[in-house]
């Protein structure tokens, strides 16, 4: 591997969470091919990921470890969440909706991640848990990351170390007890100010969030990640750059857009020995596999040019984090 002083880093992670991630938003509306081709497509994402020797993480909710109603009910936290607004909480959720396996549980799948060279499984919470919104307190979160790291470790023998905060709400004051639960890092939200207290969403967050998406907007999005800083709970921070919004087939020269705006980016990143952080959903290619994964073609054959072409190298959170350290 170059250098890691004189090199530009490459960071993907991922957010797994299948309708975990949506039930909240959609509550019985619930449409199964989203869903299904959600599970086709990510053997493909990571077959891909493969070809290319790109490594990532795939930040999951817990919950999706189980295989059975009754596997998920034997893991759920003994302090549940008790939002104010009880429409945020996936245990109210099932006892209205009911469990779908399609929807639910992904045990098979996270294994086929597991096998796949480079890439980490990580936390998205057991519960898909909001750290932001009213009602909630610091017990019930401890008791998330326990049930959450309680599962992956019974079913898999594995020890979480990333954390991605559900819907990028970060709460400072959490970071102590990831810590003290087993956490290494976490991914930060950019440092733009739509990016910043996410469980406070304005009109005018959403519109400069997407339009910086397509044009500059706010600040620059790489960084340098021989200077990652350390919580205080010595946690380490490990900033995002850009989400990959999903495909749109009415809107064909805003999705050339986007990508030029992440290859330009990259670039950039590659060329200054600078770290560019990637993440999406995998369900953000459920409506259109097809294209969604030729867009992740493209950004992949520009990661092996700068690779080639600047000695650009690809990390995990955690390799990075592993490095850093060292």
């Amino acid at each position: 591997m170059t250098d890691f002083r004189n090199c530009g880093k490459f960071i993907i992670s991922l957010d797994f969470e299948l309708l975990w991630g949506t039930f909240d938003r959609v509550g019985g509306q619930v449409y199964p091919t989203y869903f299904s081709n959600t599970r086709k497509v990510i053997p493909q994402i990571l077959r891909t990921f493969e070809s290319h020797k790109v490594a990532a993480t795939w930040a999951t909710v817990g919950m999706l470890f189980a295989e059975s109603e009754e596997e998920w009910r034997m893991y759920m936290p003994k302090s549940l969440p008790t939002y104010q607004n009880p429409n945020l909480s996936p245990y109210h959720w099932v006892d209205r909706f009911g469990l779908n396996p399609t929807w639910h549980f992904a045990p098979e799948l996270i294994q086929m991640i597991l096998k796949t060279p480079h890439q980490e499984v990580g936390s998205h919470t057991f519960g898909h848990y909001y750290v932001g919104e009213a009602g909630q307190h610091a017990d019930q979160w401890r008791s998330d990351l326990q049930a959450a790291r309680g599962i992956a470790f019974d079913k898999f023998h594995l020890k979480l170390k990333s954390m991605v905060f559900p819907r990028n709400q970060i709460n400072l004051d959490y970071l102590k007890i990831c810590q003290e639960e087993g956490f290494e890092q976490y991914r930060s939200n950019p440092i733009d100010w739509y990016w910043q207290e996410t469980y406070r969403e304005t009109f005018a967050k959403k519109v400069f969030r997407t339009a910086d998406c397509f044009v500059q907007m706010g600040s620059r999005k790489t960084f340098e990640a021989c200077n990652l800083a350390s919580s205080p709970s010595a946690v380490l921070q490990i900033p995002a750059s850009r989400l990959l919004r999903p495909y749109h087939d009415q809107w064909k020269w805003l999705n050339k857009l986007k990508l030029n705006r992440i290859k330009n980016e990259m670039t950039y990143a590659a060329k200054h020995q600078e770290a560019y952080h990637l993440w999406w959903h995998p369900h953000n290619f459920g409506n259109d596999p097809l294209q969604s994964m030729k867009e992740l073609e493209e950004i992949l054959d520009h990661f092996t040019m700068l690779k080639e072409n600047f000695g650009m190298e690809s990390f995990s959170m955690q390799s990075l984090a592993d490095i850093h350290r060292e």
